[in-house]
């Protein structure tokens, strides 16, 4: 059996990712989500290897020595990245997304060229204030940040091979999914 195509979703908190990802997984029930090691602390109801693979620092490093991880960043004191093996079991079964940053979308595009990295713009950086006050679990420093990293974020998507509003999250995910027909 081939290998799947690998789809790296990118875009600014807020701009509604996870409403679209389960949209595609509704649509295509061939796709799988590549799941990420972290070293931050599960949240209530997170699972190990559903949510996150929850690792200590120690392993992460070890992880990163090994080869073990496709790319890996650092957030808020918390480090993330895609360990291989798993991605490499769930391209053998079809389609994988991979849910990340700019800068791990541009180590995945450097390591496996044929990926197809889409970057989900919202309809307006009014609607993403919004989407980001909406939560109603966000203060105001991190929805100001949140909105100046948005704003880098969105400044990257010229190097992605396509761009989609999400400004209808079924429609948003259709189109997604014709790129990888």
């Amino acid at each position: 059996m081939g290998e799947g195509k690998l789809i790296v979703l990118s875009g600014a908190s807020g701009v509604g990712k996870g409403t679209v990802l389960n949209q595609m997984m509704k649509l295509r029930e061939d796709l799988s989500l590549s799941v990420s090691a972290t070293t931050r602390s599960p949240r209530p109801a997170e699972q190990e290897g559903v949510h996150y693979y929850f690792v200590t620092p120690e392993r992460f490093r070890e992880m990163i020595e090994n080869d073990e991880l496709l790319e890996y960043d650092a957030h808020m004191d918390n480090c993330y990245g895609t360990p291989w093996k798993q991605l490499e079991e769930k391209r053998s079964r079809g389609p994988v997304i991979l849910d990340i940053d700019p800068k791990g979308a541009r180590i995945v595009k450097d390591k496996i060229p044929d990926a197809v990295l889409v970057f989900i713009m919202p309809p307006s950086m009014a609607e993403l204030e919004q989407r980001l006050r909406g939560r109603n679990d966000t203060s105001e420093e991190q929805i100001r940040l949140r909105l100046q990293r948005a704003e880098w974020e969105m400044d990257q998507r010229s190097w992605y091979d396509h761009v989609v509003v999400n400004d209808d999250a079924r429609r948003c995910a259709g189109e997604i999914l014709s790129f990888i027909q």
